[in-house]
């Protein structure tokens, strides 16, 4: 299978959510990446929450008017630290944590889509790194049965500020949870000055997939100041019969400074090295003329 591009669709957040589904396709993306994060997206878990099937409807239509495939549904239940983690100590921010988690996979199931990302879960005072694992396992259990239930694949983002913020606590969430996939994004690694190659071994686990540009302590940059080799991950996707979408995300928030560049412009340029060596042909990276 072909690996197919996808695009966020948050990352124009100053557009309406309309206007940012035409640009992506527009821009010649097949599929999209829905971000429904509280009180932060376009669309929010706690406007689904109200009326699933209602919303489900709307983002049917949208997609279908912009000749566009659900590529993954991204949910972060809370921008609150903590908030609604699976491990989170407090009984009521799991189950309403769960609550908005059974929302995504009806409105997953309703628009065909085949994944689900979210979180793993956070440190919290008093866990060592094991133990919060621990703690995340039992509710990222009930979260991959449920997906499974309708045939959709539930998987995590390991990042800076998770539980699973390198490579090893990353295998040994893998290793707690059966069934579990990776939403793999470099960048999180980079970041933190660790090796790309480094990073390898999670890649024959993920379901989904998150580019951009990024440096070390630096979270997203432009193109020429990526030290990401792109080329290199794709053409190792491809021999480990990678099959899932190839996300370019950019984002523009103040957290880690990720509002410094054109989001348009890096997404088109990233978007045309990646289709470059899917379909092996040459890249030439555009040049500043005048």
């Amino acid at each position: 299978m072909s690996i197919r591009l996808a695009c966020a669709d948050f990352t124009w957040p100053l557009l309406r959510h309309e206007q940012s589904l035409a640009l992506i396709s527009t821009l010649g993306f097949e599929g999209v990446d829905l971000g429904i994060f509280g009180n932060r997206s376009h669309i929010r878990p706690e406007m689904i929450h109200g009326d699933v099937p209602m919303w489900a409807g709307i983002l049917r239509e949208r997609l279908e008017r912009n000749n566009l495939e659900p590529a993954d549904v991204f949910l972060i239940p809370s921008t609150e630290p903590g908030g609604m983690v699976p491990n989170n100590p407090d009984p009521a921010q799991r189950e309403a944590g769960r609550m908005y988690f059974n929302d995504v996979v009806e409105l997953s199931r309703r628009l065909e889509a085949k994944g689900i990302s979210s979180t793993c879960g956070v440190p919290f005072e008093g866990e060592s790194p094991s133990e919060s694992l621990q703690n995340s396992a039992e509710e990222l259990k009930w979260r991959v049965d449920q997906g499974d239930k309708y045939g959709i694949a539930v998987s995590v983002e390991p990042a800076v500020g998770t539980n699973a913020n390198t490579v090893d606590l990353a295998l040994e969430m893998l290793d707690l949870v059966p069934g579990l996939k990776l939403t793999l994004d470099y960048c999180h690694f980079v970041y933190q000055g660790m090796e790309q190659t480094s990073v390898d071994p999670l890649l024959p686990h993920a379901r989904h997939f998150h580019c951009r540009g990024c440096a070390p302590d630096r979270m997203q940059v432009d193109f020429d100041e990526n030290v990401i080799d792109y080329r290199r991950i794709i053409e190792k996707m491809q021999e480990v019969g990678y099959g899932g979408w190839f996300g370019v995300e950019f984002v523009w928030t103040a957290i880690w400074n990720c509002n410094q560049v054109d989001n348009t412009a890096e997404t088109i340029r990233f978007r045309d090295l990646a289709l470059a060596v899917i379909n092996g042909t040459e890249h030439v990276p555009f040049m500043h003329t005048i």
